[in-house]
């Protein structure tokens, strides 16, 4: 900045004096006052010399009667008919309630723009801050706008890979990784992956721990068929998948709303899950004890993964310029009437438990 661009003699410089003298944005110069790890070391130190060279003092008093808070929170999910959904957002409002906080809840249907307008009205309306499971698609801009318009952010249960934000979320992986070899392990070694025809995190964290152990094993982990994630689409596909070259020997499925649907699916064909073809979910939603035969399944605890967004979010509306902290809660199988050894291994008296 030239002499002639300084602040006038007398006046205190601004923080947007700062910024134009270190060629960077206001909020990136406010990124750096408040410490936040989202800026990187190189901008850190072209912003700090800008503030000595121009004598800038960050005002504490002024900057807390800005950050006046509305005692409002943004909660947006992909699917809230998926009843998965409504433990884990249950979890969120327990931890928000103790803080006399109100939650405005969206659905953003895996549609970009309708997430997109979501934060933007949650910004307009000077929310405390937003959590958000990114919908399917979703960029780095998702953390970027968020940092930008100083809108505290955490992602829940899925993440935009190569973003740097809170995050609380399920070992999908480990999840997916133990429920294929407990499969194994009963014999299985035609097994198929059902998976959501969407791409995210979640999916492909799933996906990987389904090939971890199959490869491990030297099982062929090309075994993945793609479905709509709902009970109509999964009943009505029960005859297809069945229907292959190779008939799998157990389904292990993305999800319970899909093993759900495929239940009823594969009972309207006439066959025994557990004895005929074995069939595990996840997540252990509440119906998986209630259908008959009994649906094995991995359980996610929703609920808690719901509190631990919900006091990521409190942690970084109090304290902005905190580390970033990831919280990942782990899977538990549970296994039920619908997994049993694999049909050659009963054929073949293999002593399998």
């Amino acid at each position: 900045m030239a002499d002639d661009q300084r602040p006038g003699r007398g006046r205190r410089p601004t923080l947007m004096d700062v910024a134009e003298h270190a060629g960077v944005s206001r909020a990136t110069a406010s990124l750096v006052v408040r410490k936040s790890p989202l800026v990187s070391q190189t901008t850190r130190q072209r912003v700090e010399a800008a503030m000595a060279e121009l004598g800038y003092v960050y005002n504490a008093g002024a900057a807390r009667l800005r950050a006046s808070r509305s005692r409002t929170v943004g909660v947006v999910v992909p699917n809230l008919t998926n009843p998965f959904f409504a433990v884990l957002i249950a979890g969120m409002e327990a931890v928000f309630e103790t803080e006399d906080l109100a939650v405005i809840l969206a659905n953003s249907n895996e549609d970009i723009a309708k997430q997109a307008g979501f934060l933007k009205r949650m910004r307009e309306h000077a929310a405390d801050g937003v959590i958000v499971c990114p919908c399917e698609g979703s960029d780095r801009r998702l953390v970027e706008d968020a940092a930008k318009w100083e809108l505290p952010l955490v992602q829940a249960l899925r993440y935009v890979p190569e973003t740097t934000s809170d995050y609380a979320g399920i070992d999908y992986r480990e999840g997916m990784r133990d429920a294929t070899e407990r499969l194994i392990a009963l014999g299985h070694r035609d097994i198929l992956f059902v998976s959501g025809n969407r791409r995210h995190s979640a999916r492909f964290d799933r996906l990987a721990g389904f090939c971890a152990a199959m490869e491990a094993h030297g099982f062929d982990a090309g075994g993945v068929v793609e479905l709509r994630l709902t009970h109509t689409a999964a009943r009505a596909a029960a005859s297809t998948i069945l229907d292959r070259q190779k008939r799998p020997s157990a389904l292990l499925c993305f999800n319970d709303v899909v093993a759900l649907g495929l239940h009823r699916g594969l009972l309207d064909l006439g066959l025994r899950l557990g004895r005929d073809v074995s069939l595990v979910g996840f997540d252990d939603v509440a119906e998986a004890a209630l259908v008959l035969p009994g649906l094995t399944s991995v359980a996610t605890r929703p609920f808690e993964v719901g509190e631990n967004a919900a006091r990521l979010l409190l942690r970084r509306i109090h304290a902005p310029a905190a580390a970033i902290e990831r919280r990942i809660v782990p899977t538990r199988y549970v296994e039920r009437e619908s997994t049993g050894p694999a049909p050659a291994a009963l054929d073949h008296g293999l002593g399998l438990p």
